[in-house]
């Protein structure tokens, strides 16, 4: 067995993902072309999240409390994030749905930076940069999404709010 060289963004991604899918069998390259990432980046992230306990050993099944475990407790330390300029971009944490819909920002927006987006705000920098591609095409991935970039960059009550949010999405299934 390979030794694990550390989780990467993108493997988050991956498991929201898996999890978007709802138990709908998907093959490696399924993945790769609805992540817009490539075959064998797919297939390291699968590898590495297995490693790390967050999926078993078939590498099909995500270990759900183990992921959501990690999204509350983790995500924030290993990939921080903070506001940056003003952008062109696709609404992200409390700014998406489905915290847009529970939160008054205030008119505080964040986005993904994005050409084609159609808001604009502070820019947050998103786990992997075809993540908004791919969020476009999979409401369940970009709510998923969104509501880690709200534990990434949140105060705590938009924090709170997405973990509950997560918790019940992604144990629920």
């Amino acid at each position: 067995m390979k030794p694990l060289r550390g989780m990467r963004p993108q493997d988050i991604a991956v498991l929201l993902k898996i999890v978007s899918l709802g138990g709908a069998p998907w093959r490696t390259t399924d993945l790769a072309s609805q992540l817009h990432i490539s075959q064998s980046e797919i297939s390291q992230a699968l590898f590495r999240n297995q490693s790390a306990g967050l999926l078993d050993g078939s590498k099909k099944n995500v270990h759900r409390r183990s992921l959501v475990e990690f999204l509350i407790h983790g995500i924030k330390y290993v990939y921080p994030q903070k506001p940056g300029a003003i952008v062109r971009g696709m609404p992200t944490g409390h700014s998406a749905p489905p915290l847009s819909r529970l939160i008054e920002s205030g008119g505080e927006v964040y986005v993904w930076p994005d050409e084609e987006g159609t808001s604009r705000g502070e820019s947050i920098q998103p786990l992997y940069p075809n993540l908004p591609r791919a969020a476009k095409a999979d409401p369940i991935f970009y709510e998923l999404s969104a509501l880690v970039d709200a534990i990434r960059v949140g105060k705590s009550r938009e924090s709170k709010i997405a973990t509950d949010e997560l918790h019940s999405r992604i144990l629920s299934q």
